[in-house]
């Protein structure tokens, strides 16, 4: 039995300096679409772990952060007691090696950043994983199938929401999206839809992989 979810949702930003910083297009809609839906399923714990944005659910414990070392924190802190994690948020991979304490000035023709990787919030999930379900999300413009299968295993995932980034499906900050469920079983195809009715089919999965 499912009593508690964890989700993760929007993007998260790394600063550069005190106005820029780096992010992605993620708006947070399927992070809160997916906790709308457990409310209805009777989940009785929701927290909810978001990165800017303006899609916030209500009646869940929300906890906002910014970057991806403060979401990694606050997952772990909770991960231990939780039935099912659903890892919807989109992680920058990486962060600038520096945070310049003053705004950068345009002084020449091109800058350099050094950007050093973040650390994996799913795979350290993976490798902790006891009791949980753990939900990932993947985003892919070339080998889709080849690239999500290696995440698939490699992160010790019970189900990954696969992605395929093109002109035709843009997937991040639109109200529809087209995603396919990767799972122990193999592949399984879903159409262009509303995000809200992605999460509802998302439930559906994820109540079938208890059951067995």
């Amino acid at each position: 039995m499912i009593e508690s979810v964890l989700i993760t949702s929007g993007p998260t930003i790394e600063p550069i300096d005190p106005v820029r910083f780096l992010s992605n297009h993620s708006s947070g809609k399927t992070g809160f679409f997916i906790a709308e839906e457990a409310k209805k399923r009777g989940i009785k714990k929701i927290i909810f772990i978001t990165g800017p944005s303006s899609f916030i659910p209500g009646n869940v414990d929300v906890i906002k952060v910014k970057t991806a070392l403060e979401m990694r924190e606050q997952v772990l802190n909770y991960y231990k007691n939780i039935d099912l994690v659903i890892m919807a948020a989109a992680v920058s991979d990486y962060t600038s090696a520096k945070i310049y304490p003053e705004k950068i000035k345009k002084r020449k023709d091109t800058l350099t950043l050094k950007l050093i990787k973040n650390p994996d919030i799913l795979s350290e999930l993976g490798e902790r994983k006891n009791k949980q379900i753990l939900v990932g999300f993947a985003a892919e413009t070339e080998n889709i199938f080849e690239n999500g299968q290696t995440k698939f295993e490699k992160k010790n995932l019970d189900l990954l929401v696969l992605n395929e980034i093109s002109e035709s499906n843009r997937a991040f900050d639109v109200d529809e999206n087209q995603v396919y469920f990767l799972s122990g079983k193999g592949i399984k195809a879903n159409k262009r839809m509303d995000k809200s009715e992605i999460a509802e089919l998302l439930w559906d999965e994820i109540f079938n992989i208890r059951k067995k």
